[in-house]
C-alpha cells in the first residue's frame, strides 16, 4: 500500500442564471417538454438538460437572459411556470 487516497471526482455544470460552476448535486437540471421547461430533480429524463440553482434570483436571471431556449436549443420562449413552481417549493423548505 502506497498510502495514496483517492478523492472521487465530483461532476460540475454551469449554472445558466449566475454562470457560477458548481458541483452537480447542489444544481437542478430542467428540460424541454415541448412548450415548457420541466424540473428534472432525479436527472432521469430524456433530452438535452440545463443546470440552474435552485434560487428564485438565478431562475430569474436565466429568464431575463433568454438562456432557457438558447441552452436547450429549442426555438421560440419556453413556459416555465412548472419550474417556478417547483423553486418556490424547496425555497420554502
Amino acid at each position: 500500500m502506497s498510502g495514496r487516497t483517492y478523492a472521487r471526482a465530483c461532476p460540475e455544470r454551469t449554472c445558466v442564471g449566475c454562470r457560477q460552476r458548481a458541483a452537480k448535486h447542489e444544481l437542478l437540471r430542467a428540460v424541454a417538454d415541448g412548450e415548457q421547461c420541466v424540473p428534472d430533480p432525479r436527472g432521469t429524463l430524456p433530452g438535452r438538460g440545463v443546470y440552474v440553482h435552485p434560487d428564485p434570483v438565478c431562475l430569474d436571471q436565466a429568464v431575463r437572459r433568454r438562456a432557457f431556449p438558447r441552452a436547450l436549443r429549442v426555438p421560440g420562449p419556453l413556459d416555465i411556470k412548472a419550474l417556478r413552481r417547483y423553486v418556490g417549493q424547496t425555497d420554502s423548505c
